[in-house]
């Protein structure tokens, strides 16, 4: 029997009782609801990355942030909460109440965490909402100098006469570059050893001095390296070439049919939030993206806007948890 069912059963004063009770807790809900979005936002906005300050994620997203806090009229601050895999600052996100004022930044490094700590305090597609996508943006496989391989069939030939000879660097297990390089493993059948680091710094530095053989790494970060000549492109990981790199083919162009592998940012709020706050956001961040100075802006950094609905988006997210599960099962790949 509902409260309200059971007031109309009692005696007259029992009833008013239980009206005043009923009407109560009616205006206690309605105090604690989150705001509707003619009211949002009224004040700060946080949005939560899950990456240490100056990485090609972190850029963009205070990029957007800044243009969103023109937009709506309200702060919207970065918050950097790295640490284990992106689960520390995804965590916190998820934990936030569902009122649009904590968003999380998500790029492909949480799909790949999705399969590779089943047993973190979250679920993406559980415990958050699709908002929109950012940007999207190729990766590009170099090789030291040294190497025997001016493209990338004579790179896996080399690989398959030197099983388990080669390796390459990445900036940790479940990165958008581990998984790049995985990809490229399994889609070309060679055995190449991987070599995490903590951080891209490292990683970077040991492919300029020939520590390591191969690295897939961000196309605006590694491009002044390799018109200096000190490390050699064989490809991107796009669907189409790059306006910064645009005489180096892609990996499909260079024979490694199906081979797509991109940094892309998006963002999601925690599971609850008002559909109103998450169509406004989606609507502001379209409307930002969609502006020619930003485009252009954003091509000169290798970028490119990832204009989506928040089903589009949320698609495309399951799509890639997806798609990197494959891989990690089929390449026996285990968390750290």
């Amino acid at each position: 029997m509902t409260r309200l069912a059971f007031c109309m059963s009692r005696s007259s004063a029992e009833h008013r009782t239980c009206c005043v009770v009923v009407a109560c807790c009616f205006l206690v809900s309605l105090a604690t609801s989150p705001a509707p979005a003619q009211d949002y936002p009224s004040r700060t906005v946080r949005i939560i990355v899950p990456f240490g300050a100056g990485g090609p994620t972190d850029v963009f997203t205070r990029a957007i942030a800044e243009e969103l806090r023109a937009s709506l009229n309200q702060p919207f601050v970065m918050e950097n909460r790295p640490g284990a895999g992106t689960i520390i600052g995804s965590e916190a996100a998820a934990k936030s109440p569902p009122d649009g004022y904590a968003l999380l930044m998500v790029s492909a490094t949480q799909t790949t965490t999705e399969t590779l700590a089943p047993n973190k305090p979250f679920k993406l597609m559980r415990d958050f909402v699709p908002v929109a996508g950012l940007i999207n943006s190729e990766l590009v496989m170099v090789v030291h100098p040294s190497v025997p391989a001016n493209n990338v069939k004579e790179f896996i030939a080399l690989a398959k006469s030197r099983p388990g000879a080669l390796n390459y660097a990445s900036s940790g297990v479940g990165s958008n570059y581990h998984m790049a390089g995985e990809l490229f493993k399994n889609l070309t059948g060679t055995d190449i050893v991987h070599v995490p680091y903590k951080g891209s710094t490292g990683a970077r530095n040991d492919i300029i001095s020939g520590q390591v053989q191969m690295m897939f790494d961000s196309v605006p970060t590694m491009a002044q390296m390799i018109q200096a000549g000190r490390v050699r492109a064989l490809a991107t990981s796009g669907r189409t070439r790059s306006a910064i790199l645009p005489d180096v083919p892609t990996l499909s162009e260079a024979g490694v049919a199906g081979y797509e592998a991109t940094l892309w940012v998006g963002v999601m709020a925690p599971a609850g939030t008002p559909q109103s706050v998450v169509d406004l956001l989606n609507k502001a961040i379209n409307e930002i993206l969609a502006r020619p100075e930003v485009k252009a802006a954003w091509e000169k950094q290798g970028a490119e806007p990832l204009v989506m609905t928040p089903g589009e988006f949320g698609a495309h997210v399951q799509s890639e948890i997806e798609k990197w599960a494959r891989i990690i099962n089929a390449n026996a790949i285990k968390g750290e």
